[in-house]
């Protein structure tokens, strides 16, 4: 190699580098869509880009959701399609990595032209409705802050005649502080149109003694009573909207028309998760759909759908609805739990256990099963059964569910195509324990597929608001330094609602003090003939305050539910001083000798009020401890104030009751 050569790869080097790390973080993964077409039936394919495999986690894979261009839609890798019309449709992909680390790939819609269709009679079709049903909701993956994820609405009319209704999508819970979702796209092929919420109207049905008209006035609603409803065929359509929008803040209607006996129609939105969205990844976020099939009546379906706030895309996981709850309000409320997972192995696994850490504040004895997949029924306690069953296992510190003699096929298994088959969750809700303290807890599951390693979940967190706790306050402050000191003060305190250990209160609080100050000096006067007058000056000062006292912060540790210790920065001003002033002078006349000879004639007496305020700013630090009901109820305390100016040492008694 000559000089040129090696000068020129050194100067290379550091920016190939550099390359290939934009390459492999900062380029986006492109996954082309290629297709198969004969006459009307084609056959989908994408080149996918290889996966970033998660450190610790399950072998990576995708999952896959495509829209066919014409209201149709498939979850499998190559799904084959046969079109019903002629026409130029465009095909979308969006893939999905699982314990990746990069961002799902991209794929550009692929147009495809049909020009050779078939009788529709002699096109298989599967239906995914079941018995009456009437509203399906999917999704192709979970919500992760600033990506985008299709929601899907597929309704069917289940009347024996030809009808036209609406559909309502709420999103954007109003319990969070920041909007989760923002619409970007709305696909609908079938007609459909998008119309504004104040478009309501419905008539009142001839044999339907329950239902009522929807009404612009307000006080309609009150009085009628509400007629007993399932969670999801309603009849109350008025109480269902504004229960709706009291609890979404964004919405969006659509309308249809002429929907034949029996037809089944699908709408897709791309709905893209904003950055402020939650990032507590066991979060909880939810959606609204309400479909009315008829115009004419009332009667219409309600669906809530739960989705898992994540940061990656992990099927198994582990969530709660009490990500930030009220403490005040818990104790009688049922905190809900929910472990997904997935079975990525080659063949079926025939028992799942899910080991759940259960802080100790949780009453286990409380458990509830709200519901299961694989859908089997409850173990009995006494006996073993040979069919399948779900069995619950309570310890001390654990949760044990364990499904038994079940099939859960795997992912990887042959002839599997549908991703859904291979997952299974279970949710359940509990109490808290008549004791509970006011902390945060975290929880992670333990899964295990047969006699496989165990997959460790997330965590799900639970925590508590601050709250506001405000507490009364009033007592007795000494000061040593100064004469027939006496104040006395009332206030009030500001802190978060019983915390557990440590938090930050601040204070304000008045009080009205008295005290004397003593003050001697003297005056010399020299006359013409050498002879010195000496005149000594007592000076009594009798001060009448009221005074305002701030902690702006102060941080206080509850070593248990009696004893807590605390220190602050104090802020004192006396918002007026009344001064009564009495000074009194006595005269002297002192000889050549020194001697000092009293002189009546200079003795001198006077007497003056003075007032003033917002005098005398101090600043202090202190500390101090509580004896009692620390966290809520009653208490006494003691603290020690210096301020930084004088009179240096102040020390409060007080008692305080917070609320």
């Amino acid at each position: 190699m000559n000089r040129s050569s090696a000068i020129f790869i050194l100067i290379c080097f550091p920016f190939f580098c550099i390359g290939q790390i934009l390459t492999n973080d900062t380029i986006p993964r492109i996954a082309p869509i290629s297709y198969e077409i004969q006459g009307n039936r084609v056959t989908y394919g994408a080149e996918m880009p290889p996966l970033n495999q998660v450190a610790g986690a399950p072998k990576a894979f995708y999952t896959y959701y495509w829209e066919l261009g014409d209201g149709t839609y498939s979850f499998k890798e190559k799904p084959t399609h046969t079109y019903k019309k002629n026409g130029t449709f465009d095909a979308k992909l969006w893939a999905t990595n699982n314990y990746d680390n990069g961002k799902p790939p991209t794929s550009r819609p692929k147009s495809v032209t049909i020009s050779n269709t078939i009788d529709e009679a002699s096109i298989q079709y599967n239906s995914p409705f079941i018995e009456d049903e009437d509203l399906i909701l999917k999704r192709n993956r979970e919500p992760i802050p600033d990506q985008e994820m299709v929601f899907i609405t597929s309704y069917k009319n289940t009347h024996n005649y030809v009808s036209s209704g609406k559909l309502y999508l709420f999103y954007n819970d109003r319990q969070f502080k920041n909007d989760n979702f923002i619409i970007e796209d709305t696909r609908l092929h079938h007609n459909e149109r998008i119309v504004p919420l104040d478009d309501i109207s419905s008539i009142l049905p001839e044999n339907d003694d329950h239902t009522l008209l929807a009404s612009d006035n307000p006080s309609f609603l009150n009085n009628k009573v509400l007629f007993v409803q399932d969670t999801t065929k309603r009849k109350n359509f008025p109480l269902t909207l504004e229960e709706s929008k009291a609890l979404y803040r964004s919405y969006q209607i659509i309308e249809f028309d002429d929907m034949q006996p029996g037809e089944e129609r699908n709408i897709f939105r791309t709905l893209k998760t904003t950055p402020e969205m939650i990032k507590d990844t066991s979060a909880i976020v939810t959606l609204r759909s309400v479909y009315v099939p008829d115009n004419n009546y009332d009667n219409h379906t309600v669906k809530d759908t739960e989705m898992e706030i994540v940061t990656s895309h992990d099927p198994n996981k582990m969530s709660s609805n009490g990500w930030l709850m009220n403490y005040r309000l818990v104790r009688f409320k049922r905190l809900k739990f929910k472990v997904r997972f997935q079975n990525n192995g080659e063949g079926p696994a025939n028992t799942i256990k899910l080991e759940v850490d259960t802080p100790e504040m949780f009453d286990k004895s409380t458990l509830k099963i709200d519901g299961m997949y694989p859908e089997c029924p409850i173990c009995p306690k006494e006996r073993e059964v040979n069919y399948s069953c779900l069995d619950t296992i309570l310890q001390k510190d654990k949760i044990i569910f364990q499904f038994n003699r079940i099939y859960l096929p795997g992912s990887e298994q042959k002839n599997v195509e549908e991703i859904d088959s291979t997952k299974g969750f279970v949710k359940y809700s509990m109490k808290f324990g008549r004791k509970f303290h006011k902390k945060k807890t975290r929880s992670k599951t333990a899964i295990y597929f047969d006699k496989n390693d165990p997959i460790i979940t997330n965590y799900a967190t639970t925590r508590f608001l601050p709250g506001i706790s405000i507490g009364a306050k009033a007592g007795y402050i000494s000061a040593p330094e100064l004469d027939n000191q006496k104040e006395y003060f009332i206030g009030a305190t500001l802190s978060p609602f019983k915390s557990y250990r440590g938090y930050y209160q601040a204070e304000l609080f008045f009080s009205s003090s008295s005290f004397d100050e003593v003050r001697n000096f003297e005056t010399r006067v020299i006359g013409p003939n050498g002879a010195e007058d000496l005149t000594r000056f007592s000076e009594v000062n009798q001060y009448d305050n009221i005074t305002i006292y701030a902690v702006p912060g102060s941080f206080r540790y509850n070593f248990n539910n009696y004893v807590a210790f605390g220190a602050g920065l104090q802020v004192k001003l006396d918002l007026t001083s009344t001064n009564n002033q009495e000074t009194t002078g006595q005269g002297f006349f002192v000889d050549i000798n020194g001697e000092e000879i009293p002189n009546p004639d200079r003795n001198t007496f006077s007497n003056q009020e003075i007032d003033d305020s917002f005098t005398n700013l101090q600043t202090g630090v202190f500390v101090g401890m509580n004896i009692g009901a620390v966290r809520i109820g009653p208490s006494i305390g003691v603290r020690y104030v210096y301020n930084f100016d004088a009179p240096n040492s102040q020390i409060q008694f007080y008692g305080i009751w917070k609320f």
